[in-house]
């Protein structure tokens, strides 16, 4: 296949986070397909460990809402929330008279947070071959309690990733990334960093237009690094680890 015919290439190099979606809801049947694509995604072990929750109730949206601080979050397009999911196999083992046996070693966890943000990937990228946008909402965490009690989760659950599907309302640049050279390495890592290609990116980053602040260009890479986002502070999201033992992951 030539390089102008292979959509996957142009579809995988070229995509762009969508934030606002037309009022409109996805078919019954493109909701189906993204769901059996969730299905098909691999699993480590073959214990297909993760699950997905489509929230259509308009309260528990604004509740998810509120969790993200986001406002687009909830609002048009379809919201997904994939979870790390013990719960099933650990029903199936008691079903058969047999303890809860590594459900709750950390190693088993990190199995299912494979399984499960490897299905949010390939869903994003159905949606997205389909013509639609896509958001990925790590922010669904922001308070984890909260998302555990709204969604009503089991003992051995817990929710991983958001990811929100519609009709895009927006045309956003292509957000630059860091070079190659800085990301990629050749049998072991490479501790050298070359800060005149983080000066050259700082460049490149500072005449990208954010959609999401008006227009306004954004802050150079390195600044952002240097910002709130790493700095030392208290946020709910510090409570993860308490939330995953309260449900029963990651104990060991």
């Amino acid at each position: 296949m030539t390089d102008k015919k292979n959509q996957t290439k142009s579809l995988l190099l070229n995509r762009r986070t969508i934030r606002a979606f037309k009022e409109q809801k996805l078919p019954r049947k493109t909701v189906e397909l993204l769901m059996q694509t969730a299905r098909q995604t691999a699993t480590s072990s073959f214990l297909q460990q993760s699950s997905v929750i489509h929230v259509t109730d308009l309260e528990k949206r604004r509740v998810i809402r509120n969790i993200c601080q986001q406002d687009y979050v909830g609002a048009n397009g379809d919201l997904f929330i994939f979870i790390v999911d013990l719960y099933r196999n650990q029903q199936i083992r008691k079903h058969q008279r047999n303890d809860d046996g590594r459900l709750h070693n950390t190693d088993v966890f990190f199995q299912a947070y494979d399984d499960t943000v490897l299905s949010v990937q390939s869903v994003a990228t159905m949606a997205e071959s389909l013509g639609l946008g896509t958001v990925f909402l790590g922010s669904i965490v922001n308070d984890s309690a909260k998302m555990v009690e709204t969604l009503k989760l089991p003992p051995l659950t817990f929710p991983i990733l958001g990811l929100q599907v519609g009709v895009p309302d927006q045309e956003p640049q292509l957000k630059p990334r860091l070079p190659l050279d800085l990301r990629t390495f050749e049998n072991e890592y490479n501790y050298t960093l070359e800060t005149s290609e983080l000066e050259k990116y700082d460049q490149v980053v500072q005449t990208y237009y954010d959609l999401r602040d008006s227009n306004r260009r954004i802050d150079s890479f390195t600044n952002q690094i240097n910002s709130d986002k790493l700095n030392h502070k208290i946020t709910r999201r510090d409570e993860i680890l308490q939330t995953l033992h309260r449900q029963k992951l990651c104990l060991y």
